[in-house]
């Protein structure tokens, strides 16, 4: 393996279940944050590495706290954020802005950054009671960190492991039809990401109800088999625009993409 290979393999941490010690600034600028929210009465709920080890246990080194909310909520808070002194700046209008102090910083996302899924109300409702870095929070339910991550299918990173572990962690618990409502459309990546649960687990194949394998399986055949030459639209960029490139800028396939991304920043 060459020597960038192996810093690549060094650059990813092995899951476990020990926590790591948070610097004391990073973990001070993550709890003035939540109490900011809490004291303003800010709807949001945490997500992330955060959500994750609730849910699973998997504790992961991170250099964040993503903390989702809705894009009229996100507006209010960073306001609110910036009144009370911390420095704030929009990255992305579609999904991410950030809250900055001494090299860390707090991610404020209301979306993918492909603008198919969009935080809305629902899922600061269905949040779920929890304590992080000792305030009093919640933390996403599993069916929204999972949907958070379905498009996380990048080169340089690739959630499809976290999302076997919630299934797994979970024990059968998951809400099916929940996921399903916030996959919509991009259905196919469910599927794709319980396949990968399958192969990793094939003892559990059962912590997926036998209706949603039969549900998906048999759209999944039925849309191959019926598909027509020329009958589906280009979706890789919506996956990896940068993987994707070539498809797009040299094989003249459309690019979706700014057609999520604008229909996004009309709801923003």
């Amino acid at each position: 393996m060459s020597n960038r290979g192996d810093k690549m393999q060094e650059a990813v941490a092995a899951t476990s279940s020990v926590p790591e010690k948070i610097p004391s600034d990073q973990h001070a600028l993550f709890r003035e944050v939540l109490q900011s929210f809490e004291e303003a009465g800010q709807q949001y709920a945490v997500a992330g590495a955060f959500a994750l080890q609730k849910h699973t246990g998997i504790f992961r080194s991170t250099k964040d706290l993503d903390i989702f909310l809705s894009p009229d909520a996100a507006r209010a808070a960073l306001k609110s954020l910036e009144d009370a002194g911390f420095r704030c700046e929009v990255c992305d209008p579609i999904w991410l802005a950030k809250v900055h102090r001494d090299g860390f910083f707090v991610d404020l996302i209301t979306g993918m950054s492909n603008g198919v899924i969009t935080v809305d109300q629902s899922w600061i409702d269905r949040a779920h009671p929890a304590s992080v870095l000792g305030v009093s929070t919640r933390v996403l339910a599993a069916e929204e960190l999972l949907a958070s991550k379905l498009f996380v299918t990048r080169r340089e990173r690739f959630d499809g492991a976290d999302i076997s572990h919630v299934i797994y962690a979970t024990h059968g618990k998951l809400e099916w039809a929940r996921i399903l409502e916030l996959a919509g459309e991009h259905w196919e990546l469910v599927l794709w990401n319980l396949i990968l649960f399958r192969y990793v687990y094939p003892a559990h194949s059962k912590f997926v109800p036998q209706s949603v394998w039969r549900d998906l399986l048999t759209r999944f055949s039925e849309l191959v088999l019926n598909s027509r030459e020329g009958g589906g639209k280009f979706r890789g960029s919506l996956v990896d625009d940068a993987m994707f490139a070539i498809d797009v800028e040299e094989w003249g396939l459309e690019n979706l993409l700014p057609e999520h991304q604008q229909r996004r920043m009309k709801i923003a």
